[in-house]
C-alpha cells in the first residue's frame, strides 16, 4: 500500500505509520505523518490536494468518503479530526485540533530541536480538542476551524471565516469570529 502512496503523494515523511486510503481516492498534496503513533484514514472517492498533517502517536485524522480537500488547506491533527462523507473543503484553509505548542516559552524553545533531530516533542500541557466536519457541509476558501469545534451536518461556513464555536446543522456562518448568518433548512 505505501508503494501507492508513494506514487501519488509530493512527500511522506515517516511511512512506518498507519495510513489507510481507500479505493478511487486521488492523492496529490503532502501528507505528513510525525510520529509512528499516528493514523490518518481517508475514505473511498476522494480527492485530497491539501496537506494532512498527523502529529504525535495518538493523532487521529479521519476523512469520510467523496469528501474534497483542495489545495494549498492544512488540517493540522494533533488529537482527533473527523471529516465526514461529501464534505467540500475549499483551498487554503486551515483546520486544527490544538495549540501545537507550549504557552511556556523555554518549553517552545525545545521543539524547533527536537523537530531537527526525528524526536517527537514534549506535548505535556498543549491545549486541544477533537474538530468534527459532519456530513455534507462545505467549508469556504481561507476559512479557519479551531479546536473543539463541530461543523452540523449541511452546513456552510463563508470565505475567510473563523470558526471558534460550534456551528449548527444547516446553517450559514461567516465573519471573524464566524456567527450564524441565516439558516438554510427545507
Amino acid at each position: 500500500m505505501f508503494a501507492r502512496l508513494k506514487k501519488q503523494l509530493k512527500y511522506i515523511r515517516n511511512a512506518r505509520v498507519a495510513a489507510h486510503v481507500g479505493t478511487d481516492s486521488t492523492l496529490d498534496g503532502f501528507l505528513e505523518l510525525r510520529s509512528p503513533g499516528a493514523v490518518i484514514r481517508i475514505g473511498a472517492s476522494c480527492q485530497i490536494s491539501g496537506h494532512l498533517v498527523a502529529h504525535r502517536t495518538g493523532s487521529f485524522l479521519e476523512i469520510g468518503n467523496n469528501v474534497l480537500v483542495n489545495a494549498a488547506t492544512l488540517i493540522d491533527c494533533c488529537h482527533e479530526i473527523r471529516i465526514e462523507d461529501d464534505v467540500l473543503i475549499s483551498y487554503e484553509c486551515i483546520i486544527a485540533d490544538g495549540d501545537s505548542h507550549c504557552l511556556d516559552p523555554s518549553r517552545r524553545a525545545r521543539d524547533l530541536p527536537a523537530w531537527r533531530a526525528g524526536r517527537e516533542k514534549d506535548w505535556t500541557g498543549i491545549g486541544g480538542a477533537p474538530v468534527v466536519i459532519r456530513r455534507g457541509a462545505w467549508i469556504g476558501a481561507r476559512a479557519i476551524i479551531l479546536k473543539g469545534v463541530t461543523v452540523g451536518q449541511g452546513s456552510i461556513v463563508g470565505i475567510g471565516s473563523v470558526v471558534t464555536k460550534d456551528v449548527p446543522e444547516m446553517t450559514i456562518v461567516a465573519g471573524n469570529p464566524a456567527r450564524v448568518i441565516k439558516c438554510i433548512c427545507s
